[in-house]
């Protein structure tokens, strides 16, 4: 049996708490639960094996903020967990590994200070670090998406293949939490250019018909937040999926 794409709940955190955003905009917040680890649990028992945890705060902040929800999810579950956001130095870097992620994503890190990303990559190696290709209109945007370059996503993800990079995280902000379906050609186009990254899809995805179009474009993984929230996912969908795998 050929390997499915694997699903990757989000959860985004702001003052400790499950937010969503609307297209990145933090003045359109959604608080969904006021506990993430609830809700980390709650993805575990329906067989979920990787979850995604962002640092909304510490993304704005440019540092680590909410280091304790990453520590409380990694002792109190065994989900592997890949936290993002505010990650700028090393002493960033350390508190997350140490705090029980497994991987972190970097991405206007990448775009700011290259040199500092490829010696993160050198020192922890391409399975724990991830790089976040995230962009609007084609553009790459950092800073918790509040600012967008005059960089073509495509032009940048070479520039890391070539350094070694293996895992990419390709977010369409246009479409994150407006539930209006993935940005299947930017991930078609990417796969085509790079078949041996690993691409992992967010924003966009809005049902399990979604989940199913990227598996039969045989993405590796895919990340989703607000479906499973607003239930257009239910967790029953989820688990009957993860079995079939």
């Amino acid at each position: 049996m050929k390997k499915k794409t694997e699903i990757i709940p989000a959860i985004d955190i702001i003052e400790g708490k499950c937010v969503r955003l609307a297209q990145g905009d933090y003045n359109k917040k959604t608080i969904y639960n006021e506990n993430p680890l609830e809700v980390a649990i709650m993805f575990e028992t329906a067989g979920v094996r990787r979850l995604h945890l962002v640092d909304l705060d510490g993304a704005k902040a440019k540092h680590i903020v909410n280091y304790k929800v990453l520590e409380t999810i990694a002792k109190k579950t065994s989900l592997v967990i890949d936290f993002s956001g505010g990650l700028k130095s090393y002493n960033d870097l350390e508190i997350a590994f140490n705090s029980g992620a497994a991987m972190i994503t970097g991405g206007s890190i990448a775009v700011k200070e290259k040199d500092t990303f490829l010696q993160w990559l050198e020192k922890y190696g391409n399975e724990k670090i991830i790089l976040g290709a995230d962009a609007k209109d084609g553009k790459i945007a950092v800073n918790g998406w509040l600012e967008v370059t005059e960089l073509p996503i495509i032009d940048f993800i070479s520039e890391f293949h070539k350094e070694g990079v293996k895992k990419i995280i390709s977010t369409d902000i246009s479409r994150d939490g407006m539930l209006s379906g993935p940005a299947f050609d930017l991930y078609s186009e990417i796969m085509k250019m790079f078949p041996e990254i690993e691409i992992i899809a967010s924003g966009g995805i809005a049902s399990m018909k979604d989940i199913l179009k990227l598996n039969e474009m045989k993405l590796p993984c895919a990340i989703t937040g607000k479906a499973i929230y607003e239930n257009r996912i239910t967790l029953k969908e989820i688990e009957r999926y993860i079995t079939d795998c």
